[in-house]
């Protein structure tokens, strides 16, 4: 079903950011076509570089002592299925494209909440997308320095003569996995500082819950990471921890900033209770 285009253009839209129901989807789907655009020219043209690509994912893998590979001093990755060398071309292709074409559907994720944000909160917008791929990239750096050993841990309990027979499909599946994790993981302190910044979450209670968090941070590194040997825990679970600390300071500083503002607006209400809206209620001398 065609959805159809509102009467109102984008540049009439109300002030404050309010759209209507019909606006909402139609916004959304702009966003989603835009998005998947950019997929699709991406996964383009990482088909086109495939070669390139295959050689660079198997260096972590070849670079692992030969003791650790099936075929000894050859560093080689077996398919085991008539469709596998097309299947894994189109993943690699796809991840790749997905990876690539990341600033572009983040960007296109804020410009679709931005909206319904007040304009105070609307201007970190652009900061919010700038640090979120930063982030992100961020993440598949230490993912993928952190990978080698995790294969290195994985298949040192080959011994006995077991021979690990490591398939190309299990092999992309794993690094993507390991890329993927990371990447999102990394994106903790940004959710922090947002929650921060629109008033859910203030730093005295970031404060109360540190070491909850701290703690959850290991546990979910402990469970997410698809190697789950020690150091891979650590080398996600540690750069959590030092970017959540980031985070609580950029809260304690926003936070320190808003009360030298001035009172809030409804100083009888608790967080948990909403506040009436009122555009035309005078702010507080």
């Amino acid at each position: 079903m065609k959805l159809p285009r509102p009467a109102r253009a984008a540049a009439e839209r109300a002030p404050d950011g309010r759209m209507t129901l019909s606006e909402h989807l139609y916004e959304l789907r702009n966003r989603i076509v835009i998005s998947l655009i950019a997929l699709v020219v991406m996964t383009i043209v990482a088909y086109i570089f495939h070669g390139h690509l295959l050689h660079w994912i198997e260096q972590p893998y070849c670079d692992l002592p030969a003791k650790d590979r099936a075929f000894g001093e050859k560093c080689q990755l077996f398919a085991s299925n008539v469709l596998d060398p097309f299947t894994i071309t189109l993943k690699l292709s796809l991840y790749s494209g997905l990876i690539g074409s990341s600033p572009i559907w983040l960007y296109q994720v804020w410009k679709f909440v931005t909206p319904g944000l007040y304009t105070h909160e609307r201007r970190y917008a652009l900061s919010f997308v700038a640090a979120s791929m930063g982030l992100f990239a961020l993440g598949g750096v230490f993912a993928w320095l952190t990978l080698a050993r995790g294969l290195r841990f994985l298949l040192g309990f080959a011994n006995g003569g077991i021979v690990s027979l490591l398939s190309f499909n299990s092999y992309l599946s794993f690094v993507v996995a390991m890329v993927l994790v990371f990447a999102v993981s990394f994106e903790l302190p940004l959710l922090v500082v947002m929650l921060n910044l629109v008033g859910v979450l203030s730093a005295q209670r970031l404060r109360q819950w540190t070491r909850g968090i701290v703690f959850g941070i290991f546990v979910f590194a402990a469970v997410a990471t698809p190697s789950q040997d020690p150091f891979t825990m650590l080398a996600l679970a540690v750069p959590m921890c030092l970017l959540y600390g980031v985070a609580f300071m950029i809260a304690t500083i926003h936070d320190r900033r808003a009360a030298r503002r001035g009172p809030s607006l409804y100083p009888d209400l608790s967080d948990d209770e909403l506040s009436s809206i009122d555009d035309d209620e005078p702010a507080v001398t």
